[in-house]
């Protein structure tokens, strides 16, 4: 009977070892092509063009808060000075036990307002929203409601404050580089324009272009993050990129430039892509609305409404696409240590189981094409199990070494093809990356970061798996989790870290 299980368990887990690998060298082809075309593409764009263009849409920018008071005034600054035609900005102070609120008022000389909030998303009660005073600062409101334990709550109340067709969800605590909007607005633009193309001139009796039901409509685009830890930043605005300094925002810096430049781009070529980041996420307002917006109690609320969104396309059978761009257009500060570290990585992987069970239906479910046959499969399969996977196979190597039944020769080669498979990938991404687009002034740093591939398998990837299986265990269990359990250390300032727990 041990015989077989041995022999189904070796069997099962180098077939999905390798076949775990080989699509992480297909999607990095994939991304790789999908970034040449890319640059291709816009080498010669004039985003002035966007900027002087009547028809350039308004986009809503929503920046729920929590406890956000030592980079909360640098960050809104940021926010209001991007380079954009017509834009708001929507910060939600989620119930801060701080002076969050205070600070924002004394700052842009808020005052409470009457305003017409229609709330087509249910989110906890909104009990006052503040605008300036000072015509600086009038595209600035401030919304203050009752704590909803979720950003996805807090975003809801924003997207039912939000004036204009397409809204960017962010974090206050992300610098957000100067022409983000152009540049993410462009492939919701780029969509309408071919549209426009392929169905001709407007009609000479209403003066409307008619577009074609079946047309594709782009509903969301995201652009790759990166950390602001150990950047020089001034009141908001990025000075000079250096990789950070301290070990684990080191690690994550390396992971983010896989995820995007090599993971998302390879998606988004495909149509797949199964979420847009929190950090930063342009959606079309309309249809986030439709598909009944955040769930208010998900910790994984930039994959849910990515997915929701989708649904809801497939339902009503319209054709639609997820778009990234390679380029960094948003910083934000990782957990400067490893008991903030933690508490981020749980709340992921309860994130992430609470995805697989909300929308399990759509799973291996034709009908949903790409969503339910591509999408949340592998993030069922690769993302999911995996953690679970890895977990048994280290208790089943050291049930074979205690038994004395391992066959050592073939498990180095294994364990060695895998490692240096690994190495090998995360090294591609980051000289990729630099060589592309040059956010390191030096090539001291970029080799510095890709060094860290060779202790990432041994030091960080443990913690990731412990981590996302502790999440998975709050999620079955009904622990109770808040957002927010960060602590913010300022931008580009010697600050003393200020809990906001």
């Amino acid at each position: 009977m041990i015989e077989l299980i041995r022999n189904f368990y070796e069997g099962f887990v180098f077939t999905y070892g390798i076949t775990m690998l080989l699509l992480y060298g297909l999607l990095a082809y994939i991304s790789f092509r999908g970034i040449r075309k890319f640059q291709r593409r816009n080498r010669n764009v004039d985003y002035d063009q966007i900027i002087q263009s009547p028809l350039t849409p308004g986009i809503s920018i929503i920046a729920p808060a929590f406890n956000e008071a030592v980079t909360i005034i640098y960050n809104v600054r940021s926010l209001l000075t991007l380079n954009y035609p017509k834009f708001e900005v929507i910060i939600i102070n989620d119930g801060s036990t701080d002076d969050t609120l205070q600070k924002l008022i004394d700052e842009y000389e808020l005052v409470e307002v009457d305003f017409a909030y229609n709330e087509r998303i249910v989110s906890k009660p909104v009990k006052r929203i503040f605008k300036s005073t000072n015509t600086a600062y009038d595209k600035l409101m401030v919304i203050d409601k009752v704590n909803g334990k979720s950003k996805a709550d807090a975003s809801n109340a924003g997207i039912n404050a939000a004036s204009y067709d397409y809204f960017l969800c962010t974090d206050v605590d992300c610098i957000i580089e100067k022409d983000t909007l152009t540049r993410m607005i462009k492939p919701f633009m780029d969509e309408e324009a071919k549209k426009i193309k392929e169905v001709g001139e407007p009609c000479p009796e209403c003066g409307y272009v008619h577009v074609e039901e079946d047309s594709t409509r782009v509903i969301a685009t995201g652009a790759t993050l990166r950390l602001t830890n150990s950047c020089e930043i001034d009141e908001g605005v990025m000075l000079r990129v250096r990789p950070p300094k301290s070990l684990i925002p080191r690690f994550q810096e390396m992971e983010y430039i896989r995820a995007y430049v090599l993971g998302k781009m390879g998606w988004s070529e495909i149509n797949c892509v199964p979420n847009v980041s929190g950090g930063l996420g342009l959606f079309d307002k309309e249809i986030a609305i439709k598909a009944g917006g955040y769930d208010g109690k998900s910790f994984a609320e930039d994959m849910d409404i990515v997915t929701r969104m989708c649904a809801y396309m497939l339902d009503n059978n319209m054709k639609y696409a997820v778009r990234y761009i390679p380029t960094t257009q948003c910083w934000t500060e990782g957990p400067p240590n490893l008991k903030i570290f933690s508490r981020q990585r749980t709340r992921w992987g309860r994130g992430l189981a609470e995805i697989v069970t909300m929308h399990k239906k759509i799973i291996f479910n034709p009908r949903y094409k790409q969503l339910g046959m591509v999408v949340l499969p592998y993030s069922l399969l690769f993302e999911f199990l995996a953690p679970i996977i890895e977990f048994t196979g280290i208790l089943f190597y050291l049930y074979l070494i205690i038994t004395n039944q391992i066959h050592w020769a073939n498990a180095l080669v294994l364990l060695s093809f895998v490692y240096f498979y690994s190495v090998m990938i995360t090294t591609f991404a980051i000289l990729w990356d630099h060589i592309t687009y040059r956010y390191y002034k030096t090539w001291k740093e970029v080799i510095g970061l890709a060094l860290m591939a060779f202790l990432e398998p041994i030091i960080y990837h443990p913690l990731i798996v412990f981590y996302a299986l502790r999440g998975y265990y709050y999620f079955m269990i009904g622990k109770k989790h808040s957002w927010g359990n960060m602590q913010r250390q300022g931008f580009g300032q010697k600050k003393k870290t200020v809990a906001t727990t």
